[in-house]
């Protein structure tokens, strides 16, 4: 098989040439380069972006002599081109057309820092097997999308590919010039495989474009399809979502963070495929899916990249009905901002009793706190017998005057530091602890 991959060398062909992208200028002169005009013109058709593109940003990544960008200019976008170089054809092709296309030399994995924005559209065309960390690379392209993003890629079944689309997609790795004798060519992925990358990376939906010679192309969507005009069955009920790994609210971008939703829905069955999470203005592709033994529903996604810090809201739909009337919310990169707290009371939380706790298996106390922050949950709470830290289980909403209840659960036998008799309980947030209280531990 590696004869094939090896022959795909282009070099000598684009030397002659001089350009890799073909150009008409203004004035009707014609540039030939390695790409045919009329098959760069075929390629952009095939884009399911609109054809007026005014009031539209477009990225174009590795952008080479720079077609795809000017030709997106031309139909009105403003266009950030980026490449690892600066390539001279470039420099030129913009002056010849007046182009005001914003051309940056940028390595590929400083994208998410280099202050560029997000954008509607991205192209990624021919730049993901030169990658050597194709999925982050692909995790970044998602997280500068806000619609669409084209990726094409080198691929191994080109021709094939439908006839194993079940199998379990597969990518080749290249140590040294294996594919087309250029160092810089690491992996070539299946067409299932460029798919499946795709939706790992964060895009809801990920559909199939074309194939053509060793390439093919994909088209990436942030967001799910219309809700349908009509819907054919009832929504699903969202009735809590959590943190995978803590259950708590908060999510950190810098993190790699699961959600879990659990949801009631009146139909006996429930694949992954049929659920739409939406999280701020993002789909998310179900990972996994089952009942949860209550008569409700689990299920678990990735938190997708792009979000904006703060609050972001989180809704459910199937894929045939509309969203439910829940609407719950997520803290995304939020600083934990606490100033004081205070203790306003604290008791068995069994009977109520404020002098002494009991500590029996499945014995809890309660207490009563202000000055927590809106983001607190079980994971940053923490509630302290003596010195042991108990484990949190429950946090009300704040009342009128902001105080929340708070019930962490007894273990049946306190640690020697702790053990019975008088101990003092408090709470702690952020940094920040409550003056302690005391309770009598029998």
């Amino acid at each position: 098989m590696q004869e094939p991959r090896r022959g795909k060398d282009f070099s000598q062909e684009l030397a002659e040439k001089g350009w890799y992208h073909s150009f008409e200028l203004p004035d009707g002169t014609r540039i030939e380069g390695y790409n045919k005009l009329d098959m760069l013109r075929t390629r952009y058709d095939r884009f399911p972006i609109p054809a007026d593109l005014t009031g539209k940003r477009v990225l174009d990544i590795g952008a080479w002599d720079g077609w795809f960008s000017f030709e997106a200019e031309r139909h009105g976008a403003a266009v950030t081109a980026i490449d690892c170089v600066e390539v001279a054809n470039f420099l030129e092709i913009q002056k010849k057309l007046a182009s005001r296309v914003s051309y940056r030399i940028l390595d590929f994995y400083e994208l998410p820092e280099a202050g560029l924005g997000v954008f509607d559209f991205v192209f990624c065309l021919g730049i993901l097997y030169h990658l050597k960390h194709p999925l982050l690379a692909l995790e970044i392209v998602c997280g500068l999308t806000t619609d669409t993003a084209i990726v094409e890629s080198f691929v191994t079944d080109a021709n094939t590919w439908r006839d194993h689309r079940d199998e379990v997609p597969t990518m080749e790795f290249y140590e040294t010039d294996e594919l087309g004798n250029q160092l810089d060519n690491w992996i070539g992925p299946s067409v299932s495989c460029l798919m499946a990358m795709c939706r790992a990376a964060g895009f809801a939906r990920v559909e199939f474009l074309h194939t053509t010679g060793y390439h093919a192309g994909v088209v990436c969507h942030r967001k799910w399809e219309p809700i349908p005009a009509e819907a054919k069955r009832e929504a699903p009920e969202l009735l809590a979502v959590a943190n995978s790994r803590t259950f708590g609210v908060n999510f950190s971008t810098r993190k790699e963070e699961y959600i879990t939703c659990w949801f009631r829905a009146t139909e006996p069955t429930v694949t992954r495929g049929q659920l739409r999470l939406e999280v701020g203005d993002f789909g998310v592709p179900a990972l996994y899916v089952r009942p949860d033994g209550s008569g409700a529903w689990m299920a678990n996604f990735r938190l997708p990249p792009g979000l904006g810090s703060g609050w972001n809201a989180v809704r459910l739909r199937f894929a045939d009905s509309a969203f439910g009337n829940t609407t719950l919310r997520i803290a995304v990169d939020q600083p934990l901002r606490v100033e004081r707290l205070v203790l306003k009371g604290v008791c068995d939380g069994t009977n109520w009793n404020a002098h002494e706790v009991q500590a029996t298996d499945g014995g809890f106390i309660s207490c009563w706190v202000t000055g927590l922050p809106e983001n607190c949950d079980r994971t940053n709470i923490g509630v302290y017998l003596g010195q042991t830290r108990l484990r949190v289980e429950f946090i009300g909403e704040p009342d009128v005057e902001g105080t929340r209840q708070i019930n962490a659960a007894l273990p049946a036998a306190l640690p020697g530091d702790t053990g019975k008799g008088e101990q003092p309980c408090r709470v702690e947030c952020g940094g920040v602890s409550t003056e302690s209280r005391p309770l009598n531990v029998v």
